[in-house]
C-alpha cells in the first residue's frame, strides 16, 4: 500500500477538498504547467506532432479509464466512439455549415447518447461477455461508417477545410497544441474531481461490488449507463479534436487497433488513476515515435532498418504490455507512487 503523507492539518473545508495538499504537490503542478508552456518553443515540429497527438489520446484514454478503471466495465469499443465524434463534428461542419465549437459539443453529446445505447448490454452482461459486447458495437459504429454513403461517404476519406477563429486560420501544430492541451488539461480536471462527487464514488462502489452498492442505496442501472455516457463523451471529444487537427476523417483510424492501443495505455498507466493514464499515453504514444527515428537513423548503416520498424513497433507493444501485467500490474502511476515514497522517507526504507 502507498504511504501517506503525515503532518497535513485542515483548517478549513476548503483546504481539506483542494487538489493538491502540500508545497511538494504544487511546486509539481507549477513545474508541469511550465513544462507544458515551454514544449512548442523547444521540441521540433516532428515531436510538437507527437505532443498534440499524446493530448487527444490523454482525453480520450481519461474516458476509458472511467468505464475500465473506476467502474470495472471493460470495454474494447473505444475506437468506435471516437470515429462517432470525428464523423459526427466532421459531418455537422460540412454540411450545415455550423461553427466549429458548436460542431464539437454536438459531437460530444451525440457521441454520449451512442455510448449510452451501447451500454445497456452491461446492466446484464459482465467481464468477457461485456468485451465481447462492446467489441460488436465497436464492428457495428464501423460497419454503419462504411455502408452509410449517403452519410458518411463510405470507405472515402472527408477532407476538412481549416480550422478558422475570427479570421485566424489555424494551419501548424504550434497553433493546434494550444487548443489540444487546454482541452486535455480540462479533461484531466474534469476527471479527477468527478472522484469526489457521489456519482464518481457510485462509480467506484459499483465496481467493487455492484450487489453492495445495490444495498447501500446506489442505481446501479443509472451509475452504469452514465459511465457508459460519460466514457463515450470524453471519446467524442477526443474524435472531433482529431478530425479538425489532421483535417481527414477516416474509418481507417478508428479500427480494432485504436481500441487496443487505448485499452494498452490505461493498463501500462494504471488503472483507476487519471495521472497514470497521462503517463500511459505519453509513454504509449511516444515509445513507437522513438522506434520510428531509431530505425530512421540506422538506415544508413542497416538499409533494412526502415523496414522492420511495423514489425518491431508490434513486438515492442505487446511485450511492454505482457511485461506490466506480470511485474506491475498498477503501472507506471504506481512506479511514480514508490518513487516518491522513497525520496519522503529517505534514508529510512519505512
Amino acid at each position: 500500500m502507498p504511504a501517506t503523507a503525515t503532518g497535513i492539518h485542515h483548517r478549513s473545508y476548503a483546504s481539506e477538498l483542494s487538489l493538491r495538499h502540500t508545497r511538494a504537490e504544487r511546486l509539481r503542478l507549477v513545474l508541469i504547467l511550465l513544462a507544458l508552456v515551454a514544449v512548442p518553443f523547444v521540441v521540433t515540429p516532428y515531436w510538437l506532432t507527437i505532443a498534440n497527438q499524446i493530448g487527444i489520446a490523454v482525453i480520450g484514454a481519461i474516458g476509458l479509464n472511467i468505464l475500465v478503471g473506476y467502474t470495472g466495465q471493460i470495454s474494447l469499443g473505444q475506437g468506435g466512439f471516437l470515429a462517432v465524434g470525428a464523423y459526427t463534428s466532421a459531418l455537422l461542419h460540412i454540411r450545415a455549415d455550423l461553427p466549429v465549437p458548436v460542431c464539437i459539443a454536438l459531437a460530444v453529446l451525440t457521441t454520449a447518447a451512442i455510448g449510452a445505447l451501447f451500454g445497456m448490454p452491461a446492466l446484464r452482461l459482465k467481464g468477457l461477455y461485456l468485451a465481447i459486447a462492446t467489441l460488436a458495437s465497436q464492428e457495428i459504429i464501423l460497419f454503419a461508417v462504411r455502408t452509410w454513403d449517403w452519410l458518411t461517404g463510405g470507405v472515402d476519406a472527408i477532407s476538412l477545410p481549416r480550422l478558422e477563429v475570427a479570421g485566424f486560420v489555424f494551419r501548424r501544430d504550434f497553433e493546434w497544441y494550444w487548443i489540444i492541451v487546454v482541452f486535455a488539461v480540462l479533461a484531466v480536471f474534469t476527471g479527477r474531481n468527478l472522484f469526489r462527487t457521489g456519482l464518481g464514488r457510485s462509480f467506484m462502489a459499483v465496481r467493487d461490488q455492484d450487489i453492495a452498492a445495490s444495498a447501500m442505496g446506489v442505481d446501479v442501472t443509472r451509475t452504469k449507463v452514465l459511465a457508459f455516457a460519460i466514457s463515450s463523451a470524453y471519446a467524442g471529444l477526443a474524435g472531433a479534436l482529431m478530425a479538425h487537427y489532421t483535417g481527414i476523417v477516416t474509418w481507417e483510424r478508428f479500427t480494432l487497433d485504436v481500441s487496443v492501443l487505448y485499452l494498452a495505455i490505461i493498463i501500462v498507466g494504471g488503472l483507476g488513476s487519471i495521472a497514470g493514464t497521462v503517463y500511459g499515453a505519453i509513454f504509449m504514444i511516444t515509445l513507437p515515435a522513438l522506434i520510428t527515428r531509431f530505425g530512421q537513423d540506422f538506415q544508413s548503416v542497416w538499409p533494412q532498418a526502415a523496414e522492420k520498424v511495423p514489425a518491431v513497433q508490434v513486438i515492442v507493444f505487446g511485450l511492454v504490455i505482457v511485461l506490466f501485467l506480470i511485474f506491475e500490474p498498477r503501472g507506471l502511476n504506481r512506479i511514480w507512487q514508490r518513487m516518491k515514497d522513497y525520496v519522503r522517507f529517505w534514508p529510512f526504507r519505512y
